[in-house]
């Protein structure tokens, strides 16, 4: 595919807007207007797929539409409601997708919460938060047995607690609510459903505060999906089927794979395992050399060990190359290294490089506002608009943040006026926070990402580290030998920085720290100051680690959770003396 065309217009301010010239074409009004006509037209597709006891159970278009009928008799029975909406505890499954798409089929709001705020928080401050803003009269979880101790620790039991497996006295079992027979009451609230309604509350991470439930209407998740599928015809030329891990409590989980599956009558094969060293990815593995998927998502960090065992197992290659379309990455940057990696295993499989497609955006945009549909795109480069979204870049500290007007963009957060008022300008656009580039001089060849302006951090002298950028250039001049960086020194003289290296790679350290040595030399010979090296940097022998905060659940690398989980490391980095295993570049 080539660039998108599109409109720009220059403000005497210095901002810049931006938007696409193909017109967003009509789309449904309600998702499950989609599911409804898939039980129609392909009622024996399979929908959805999941693993039980090791075997793949699966239902179809035609089952899983009927369930979700008898589902939403059951919550209506209930009184449920936008002031009393359900709440999903537990990670993707059959019974999670049946539960959220009866809500949404009625208009009751739905909200997938973090399995960790249940199951790996040191106490329960993150749940309560989430149930105390929420209210839900009735709470969802798989295992009954794996959430008792979190749903008893709580201080909020004022909902029903349903359950698919563990159950125990006072708790639903969920088979309660697909064995209630659907009336036409159910039919009478569909029609009743406003495209602005709320759909979904999706919260935020909340590294540096309380978690905010953003607000996902309707209207927001059939128009991007709408736009998906102009921005990439290529995805539904077939009726898609994907294997995904990602998460269900994040927009690319819960909106861009299930609700891209649903808009285009695909099928979803949840993948239990997660692209992360150990048992979780040999389980992604397993998954994937049963199933053959049309188009692959993941993060970055997905696709380096993915790239590892393509390498070694040629019926794994065969297996997954036959039916694959593209590579779909987010979460963070594709390291140039990693591209050409791929793209190697590519060609040797098919004879051809299988493009890698990116779109950028957040929660609050459903998720997609921009996006990279054409091959040889830079790395760091977010792409222009999709079809339907106004792009503003407007100065800010010598920068140019992201604001967008369309669609797709959430009318805020969930009971929560303030940070409602601060997520929007004068104009009434979203602001991403995030900073985006031109790629050359004229914006219509491509943005780049340029940084997260609350990431962003000041040296002692005043001048602001671009973090995104000076990353992505030590990995690429790092050629493959680090998995990740994270930069440190704020108020300090000089930029640091702590290595994550290529757990793949040989082990030898004099090799690896001398190719280190060259990648921060290089960047130094070309900075125009000390905002624009790394002076010093620290290779860990550990990689990042989930459960001390340091990856999110997309499978990035979180770098506000290193800095506070290493903290030890940082000051030794800047340590004076200076302790002998830190890695100095040359000036």
């Amino acid at each position: 595919m080539s660039l998108p065309q599109v409109n720009v217009e220059r403000r005497s301010d210095g901002s810049v807007l931006l938007s696409n010239a193909e017109v967003l074409e009509p789309y449904p009004r309600v998702m499950t207007e989609r599911l409804a006509s898939g039980a129609s037209e392909c009622p024996d597709r399979v929908f959805l797929g999941e693993r039980a006891s090791g075997e793949w159970r699966s239902i179809t278009y035609a089952e899983g539409f009927a369930a979700l009928r008898s589902i939403a008799q059951a919550l209506l029975d209930r009184g449920l409601s936008g002031e009393r909406p359900v709440a999903i505890l537990s990670g993707g499954s059959i019974a999670h997708a049946l539960l959220a798409l009866g809500a949404t089929h009625v208009g009751i709001p739905y909200c997938p919460v973090s399995p960790a705020y249940s199951l790996l928080a040191r106490d329960g401050s993150k749940l309560d938060h989430v149930l105390g803003l929420l209210k839900p009269g009735l709470v969802y979880v798989e295992d009954h047995e794996a959430f008792s101790a979190a749903l008893q620790a709580s201080a909020f039991s004022d909902f029903e607690v349903v359950a698919n497996t563990g159950l125990a006295t006072g708790v639903t079992a969920f088979d309660e609510l697909t064995n209630t027979a659907a009336t036409p009451r159910v039919d009478e609230r569909h029609q009743a459903i406003s495209p602005d309604d709320p759909r979904s509350i999706l919260f935020t991470s909340g590294t540096t505060g309380a978690p905010k439930g953003v607000i996902t209407t309707h209207r927001m998740t059939c128009a991007n999906q709408q736009m998906f599928v102009q921005t990439f015809p290529e995805f539904v030329r077939t009726p898609p089927e994907l294997l995904s891990w990602l998460p269900w409590h994040h927009t690319s989980g819960a909106n861009s794979i299930l609700g891209s599956v649903v808009y285009n009558h695909g099928t979803l094969w949840i993948d239990d395992g997660k692209p992360v060293e150990g048992p979780a990815m040999q389980e992604t593995l397993r998954n994937l050399r049963e199933i053959a998927p049309t188009a692959y998502f993941s993060a970055p960090s997905g696709f380096r060990l993915l790239g590892r065992a393509l390498r070694n197992d040629a019926e794994l290659r065969r297996r997954f190359y036959s039916r694959l379309s593209f590579f779909f990455y987010s979460g963070s940057a594709m390291p140039a290294p990693l591209a050409r990696e791929m793209d190697e295993i590519s060609i040797g499989e098919t004879g051809r490089a299988v493009p890698f497609y990116s779109c950028y955006g957040s929660t609050e945009s459903a998720p997609f506002a921009t996006a990279v549909n054409w091959q040889g795109a830079t790395g760091g480069m977010v792409g222009l608009p999709m079809p339907g979204v106004e792009l503003k870049l407007s100065p800010v500290d010598g920068m140019t943040e992201a604001r967008i007007k369309g669609p797709t963009v959430t009318p805020g957060y969930w009971r929560n006026p303030d940070a409602t008022s601060k997520a929007f300008d004068e104009e009434g656009y979203y602001r991403f926070g995030d900073a985006l580039a031109p790629a050359g001089d004229d914006p219509s060849l491509g943005l780049l990402f340029d940084g997260r302006i609350g990431e962003n951090f000041k040296l002692a002298t005043g001048t602001w580290v671009n973090v995104a950028g000076l990353r992505d250039r030590l990995l690429t001049a790092a050629k493959g030998a680090l998995a990740d960086v994270v930069l440190a020194g704020e108020g300090r003289d000089e930029i640091g920085a702590l290595l994550f290296p290529d757990m793949s790679r040989s082990g030898d350290q004099t090799r690896l720290h001398a190719e280190i040595e060259a990648a921060l030399n290089e960047i130094s010979t070309q900075a125009t100051g000390s905002s624009t090296f790394i002076a010093r940097a620290l290779l860990m022998d550990t990689p990042p680690d989930p459960a001390a905060g340091e990856m999110t659940d997309k499978g990035a690398v979180s770098q506000r959770g290193v800095l506070r989980a290493r903290k030890a490391f940082v000051d030794r980095l800047f340590d004076d003396p200076p302790p002998r295993d830190i890695i100095f570049a040359r000036r």
